[in-house]
């Protein structure tokens, strides 16, 4: 048996109360782009001659009446057949018939699914439609209670437009309320391209006929108009916001406000931004902030807005944008992003991948255009500075994560970050990847011909072992971020024959590993005699007792960590899948003791075992104090050890 599937009209209705949109104060949104298509609409036909009348106030408004919600405009407005054809018929968009008969129009019109409208019926169990179109035609009054059946006749209304009235239901209350109606016009409605109004505001101002006598300066009086509360217009949105401007015509000021206006509640300025403008092979405008990038990367992502053609559709813009690209700020508007039917998700293909790779691209050209401008500085004789920082220099410290992050997710970034990306030292100078290695290869090339970076993660804890590498007039790098670990892997897969050690993961002597040994002062067997006393009064677990032969002035013992274990464990920490097994390990130490210290000499050689005992457990807690081991009752006891010793 073959048939054709049928969809009945009286179960439309229930499906769009419930399914329609992810969210039921989307209806709004929709009825107001609704309202601005239709003024977007009289704009065009105006500029094309059709329409000779007078424009008059576009703005449209949005009024509070008892058990109604009112949306009216001075738009196009809509003739019986129209309403037969872009009302009675579900998803037949009016904005694509626009389209087709006027391709080459400019404005840009939101609605392209035709099914905005029926959002009304998710809030309201009654819906009207008093509409008069800039034809010559009779006013139309429609209404539907939300069934299959609707009733249309001729209309009272006297002024080009069209007023959607919304008899609330009695479960969607919130929406009779001014302060619910105010969020929603801020959040989805506030960068539209006509003003809307929604009730009033007050605002202070100069009276013409009340003043104030106020000192003058001289001993005198004199009268100033006294300020009053002054009731106006409420304008819920900014129709020229500032993506939209031509960049050259926007400050740094301009840009700051803003931000600020984006987000309120954020009283940092950002960082810098780029200015995005494209028309060409896609539509794209928009303005991305730097914001300052803390130690931890920020969980909450969501501070991108996407806008189609200045509404508000969402702040999860997964797809559009870059992975690493979500720690930034702003807004993209594009009309070449497809969305499903509520605008709510986005929906994968061609274009948007070719919008994900230009924003890459042109964060990219910022960050490399910024190593090479220097910040403008000036001596006290007004002449610039010589040795000024370049501006990614400058703010380095605030974004060097953000960049860490996208050269370690996206490759085609990485290949570009190589150029640019800077290492720190610890005396606070910046160097590009090659310069770096151009200054370090000479003396820090190990007997392999590998060129090893010492790094260091904090500058205070590890000093002991970063002063002992500058006395070998080796460089340390300081790198303190959270994604450390993965970034040096990344660096020793791109950097050709370049090992990463931090500098504390082995005594001096061997962080570098050259040809030239120290002589030991210990024979085989005053060796194997030593290492068991030594084992005896540390931790086995956590530590592994390592006899070297060190320079006589180094210290008597030192705690190392393996590179390989630490690191792999720190990755751990920021990472899923196969890591995990380094993560459950436990921390794990090497006790470095040096065989040419003349107070190791004297432990081999102590005959009161006691006093033997009593200066190893001494040398070690050194040693786990000068490495930051040391604490609770462990250092209570050195504490007081070290007393009665004295």
């Amino acid at each position: 048996m073959q048939g054709n599937l049928n969809v009945q009209t009286e179960n439309i209705f229930p499906v769009i109360k419930k399914f329609l949109y992810s969210d039921h104060e989307i209806f709004l949104r929709e009825l107001i782009s609704n309202a601005i298509d239709a003024t977007q609409k009289l704009k065009a036909l105006s500029s094309r001659g059709e329409f000779e009348g007078e424009l008059g106030d576009l703005t449209v408004e949005v009024k509070i009446d008892k058990k109604k919600l009112i949306i009216s405009d001075r738009g196009i407005g809509m003739t019986q057949e129209e309403i037969d054809k872009y009302i009675n018929q579900i998803a037949f968009s009016g904005a694509n018939d626009f389209l087709d008969k006027y391709k080459d129009v400019q404005e840009n019109l939101i609605g392209h699914f035709g099914l905005g409208f029926y959002s009304a019926f998710m809030v309201a169990d009654k819906v009207e439609i008093e509409t008069k179109s800039w034809k010559d035609a009779p006013a139309m009054h429609w209404s539907c209670d939300g069934s299959p059946e609707f009733e249309m006749k001729e209309g009272k209304k006297k002024e080009r437009g069209t007023d959607i009235i919304l008899h609330i239901a009695d479960d969607c209350k919130e929406f009779l309320e001014e302060h619910r109606i105010l969020e929603l016009l801020k959040k989805y409605c506030r960068f539209m391209p006509i003003a809307i109004r929604f009730g009033e505001e007050s605002e202070w101002v100069d009276s013409e006929t009340e003043f104030t006598e106020v000192d003058d300066g001289n001993g005198g009086k004199k009268k100033q108009p006294k300020r009053v509360e002054k009731k106006v217009p409420r304008i819920i949105n900014d129709t020229d916001p500032a993506w939209k401007k031509a960049p050259s015509s926007l400050t740094d000021e301009d840009y700051k406000k803003f931000y600020h206006e984006l987000y309120p509640m954020n009283f940092e300025d950002p960082l810098f931004q780029i200015h995005l403008n494209v028309d060409y092979p896609f539509n794209l405008t928009g303005i991305l902030y730097f914001p300052k990038v803390r130690k931890t990367i920020d969980p909450n992502r969501n501070k991108i807005q996407l806008y189609c053609n200045q509404v508000f559709v969402t702040d999860s813009v997964e797809g559009v944008v870059p992975e690493y690209l979500m720690l930034l700020h702003g807004v993209l508007d594009s009309p070449d992003i497809p969305l499903n039917v509520s605008r709510s998700y986005l929906q994968s293909d061609s274009n948007v991948k070719k919008i994900a790779q230009h924003i890459s691209k042109k964060v990219a050209d910022k960050l490399e255009e910024m190593s090479k401008q220097k910040v403008e500085k000036k001596d006290a004789d007004g002449n610039d500075v010589a040795d000024a920082p370049t501006q990614l220099e400058e703010k380095w410290d605030d974004i060097k994560i953000f960049v860490e992050y996208g050269m370690l997710t996206e490759e085609k970034f990485c290949e570009r970050a190589m150029k640019f990306a800077l290492l720190k030292n610890t005396e606070g100078k910046y160097f590009k990847l090659d310069d770096y290695r151009d200054k370090i290869k000479a003396l820090q090339t190990d007997k392999d011909k590998n060129v090893i970076y010492l790094y260091a993660t904090d500058v205070d804890e590890q000093h002991a072992y970063i002063a002992k590498a500058k006395e070998k007039g080796y460089d340390v790098l300081l790198m303190d971020s959270v994604l450390n670990s993965h970034y040096i892997n990344l660096l020793e897969q791109k950097i050709e024959k370049t090992r990463f050690v931090r500098v504390d993961g082995d005594t001096v002597e061997k962080l570098i590993a050259h040809d030239d040994n120290i002589p030991e002062k210990l024979s085989q067997e005053e060796k194997d005699k030593l290492k068991p006393i030594i084992e005896n009064e540390v931790d086995k677990a956590r530590f592994t007792v390592q006899l070297e032969s060190m320079e006589s002035d180094d210290q008597p013992m030192v705690i190392t960590q393996n590179e390989f274990m630490r690191r792999y464990k720190e990755m751990s920490q920021t990472s899923g899948g196969g890591m995990g097994f380094y993560g459950e390990m436990p921390d794990s130490y090497n006790l470095v003791v040096n065989i040419n210290h003349p107070l190791i000499e004297q432990v081999l050689k102590e005959q009161d075992a006691e006093k033997q005992k009593q200066l190893v457990h001494q040398l070690t807690d050194l040693a786990l104090l000068s490495n930051g081991l040391l604490k609770g009752e462990a250092l209570t006891q050195f504490i007081k050890r070290s007393v009665k010793m004295i």
